[in-house]
C-alpha cells in the first residue's frame, strides 16, 4: 500500500433532501480545497453531491419525502434505508461521518451507527431547532453527536450550556447578499425612481401560507397607496405559485411586478424600501440584505396554538433572536391585520427614527452572521478536518 493510499481520509455524509444536497456539495468542494489528505466521499447525496465524488448509496430521492402523506405509505422503504446506512457506515469504517439537516432521517442513522461504532466520529451539520422546542433533546445529542456545525450564532452557547460541541459556521443565507449596486439597476431597468417607495411583499413559498397571507397582505398595500400614490410593488414568486399570485394581485390598485428569477430577487432587495413578508428564512435574508421589515403570519387554529404555547422561545424571527431583542415587528395570528401590520410598516417607508434603527440593528445583524469573513463551507470543512 502506497503512502498516499495511507494517508487518504474516507469522509461518509448523508443528506436527505434538496437543501442538504446542496450544503453536502459545498462542504465537500471547501474539504478539498483545503484537507492535507486526498479524500474518499461516500454515504448518501443527491446531484449536486455525486458530482463533487459522492457515491450515493442509494438515491436521495428515496427519503426525501415532506408531510404524513408522502411519509407514511413510504416507511418500510424509508426504514430500509436507514439500515443500509448504517450497515454501510459500520462496513467501510469511515473516518468521519457527516450527517446533514433531515433529522427525522439523519439522526436516527447517527444514533445507530454510534451504538454499533462508537469509534466513528459523527458531526451534524445544521442543528435541529430543539432550542424552540423539544429542548431535552439537545442533552441527548452528546450521546451520538461529537460536533455540531451551527448554522445561527447564538446555537453554540445553547449548546454548550448542555455540553455539546458546537461550532458556528454561518447561515447559507449569507450567500444570498444582493451585489452592491444591482438595486440602481434593477430599478433603472423596471422604470421605478431612485426615490420612488418601493415595497417588497413576500407571502410565503408554500401554496398554504400565500392563500392565508396575500390577501390580507393586499389589503395593507390599497391602504398604503392612498398614503403614498407612487408606491410601486415587488412581488418575488416562484413559478408553482405564479398563476395563483397574479390571479389575486389583479385586485390591487396599482400594477404588481412579479419577479421569479433568483438574480432578479436578490436586486430587487437591494432596490427596496421596505418588506412585507411571511415569517420564515426570509427574514433573515432581508435583515442581511438590509431591508427594513415587518413581518406576518397567519396560520390554521392548530398551528396558531402551537407557536403560542409549545415554542419556547420570545419570536419566531430569526433577526431577532440573533440579536436578542425585538427588532423587527411581527405580526402573528390574531395580531395579523391590516391595521395593525400597516401601523409597524408606515414609519419604515419613509426615513424616520424607526427606520433608522432598523439599519443599523441590520449592520449588527451582519457583523454577527460574519459578512465578509470566510464562506460558511470553508468554515464548515475547517470544523471537520480539525476531528481527522
Amino acid at each position: 500500500m502506497s503512502d498516499t493510499a495511507k494517508q487518504t481520509r474516507h469522509v461518509m455524509l448523508v443528506a436527505g433532501e434538496t437543501s442538504g444536497d446542496t450544503l453536502g456539495s459545498e462542504l465537500m468542494a471547501a474539504m478539498k480545497e483545503i484537507s492535507p489528505w486526498p479524500l474518499t466521499f461516500s454515504g448518501v447525496g443527491g446531484e449536486t453531491m455525486e458530482k463533487q465524488g459522492l457515491a450515493s448509496i442509494f438515491p436521495m430521492t428515496d427519503i426525501a419525502v415532506m408531510g404524513p402523506r408522502e411519509i407514511i405509505p413510504r416507511l418500510p422503504l424509508i426504514f430500509r434505508r436507514i439500515r443500509e446506512t448504517v450497515r454501510h457506515a459500520v462496513t467501510a469504517e469511515p473516518d468521519i461521518v457527516v450527517v446533514i439537516d433531515s433529522p427525522e432521517f439523519t439522526h436516527m442513522v447517527a444514533k445507530r451507527i454510534a451504538r454499533r461504532a462508537p469509534h466513528i466520529p459523527i458531526v451534524d451539520y445544521v442543528l435541529p431547532s430543539v432550542w424552540a422546542w423539544r429542548q431535552g433533546r439537545a442533552r441527548t445529542m452528546k450521546k451520538y453527536i461529537r460536533r455540531v456545525l451551527a448554522l445561527l450564532p447564538f446555537e453554540p452557547a445553547f449548546l454548550r450550556s448542555v455540553g455539546v460541541d458546537c461550532v458556528y459556521v454561518g447561515h447559507p443565507a449569507i450567500y444570498r447578499v444582493p451585489e452592491a449596486g444591482s438595486g440602481e439597476q434593477f430599478r433603472e431597468v423596471h422604470g421605478i425612481g431612485a426615490d420612488q417607495p418601493l415595497l417588497l411583499v413576500l407571502p410565503g413559498s408554500r401554496v398554504n401560507e400565500v392563500k392565508h397571507l396575500l390577501e390580507v397582505f393586499g389589503d395593507v398595500v390599497k391602504m398604503l397607496a392612498e398614503e403614498m400614490p407612487d408606491l410601486r410593488i415587488v412581488l418575488p414568486t416562484v413559478p408553482h405559485l405564479r398563476g395563483i399570485v397574479e390571479k389575486t394581485v389583479r385586485s390591487w390598485p396599482m400594477d404588481v411586478l412579479l419577479v421569479s428569477d433568483e438574480q432578479q430577487k436578490r436586486a430587487a432587495f437591494d432596490a427596496a424600501t421596505a418588506a412585507l413578508a411571511a415569517s420564515g428564512t426570509v427574514a433573515l435574508e432581508l435583515g442581511l440584505a438590509r431591508v427594513p421589515m415587518v413581518v406576518a403570519y397567519r396560520a390554521e387554529a392548530l398551528v396558531g396554538w402551537f407557536a403560542l404555547n409549545v415554542l419556547k422561545i420570545p419570536s419566531v424571527v430569526l433577526v431577532n433572536l440573533i440579536l436578542d431583542r425585538p427588532s423587527v415587528r411581527e405580526y402573528l395570528h390574531n395580531r395579523c391585520t391590516p391595521e395593525k401590520i400597516l401601523e409597524g410598516l408606515r414609519p419604515l417607508m419613509t426615513n424616520t427614527p424607526e427606520r433608522a434603527r432598523a439599519l443599523a440593528d441590520f449592520d449588527e445583524l451582519r457583523a454577527r452572521m460574519g459578512i465578509g469573513g470566510l464562506a460558511p463551507s470553508q468554515r464548515a470543512a475547517k470544523a471537520v478536518l480539525e476531528l481527522l
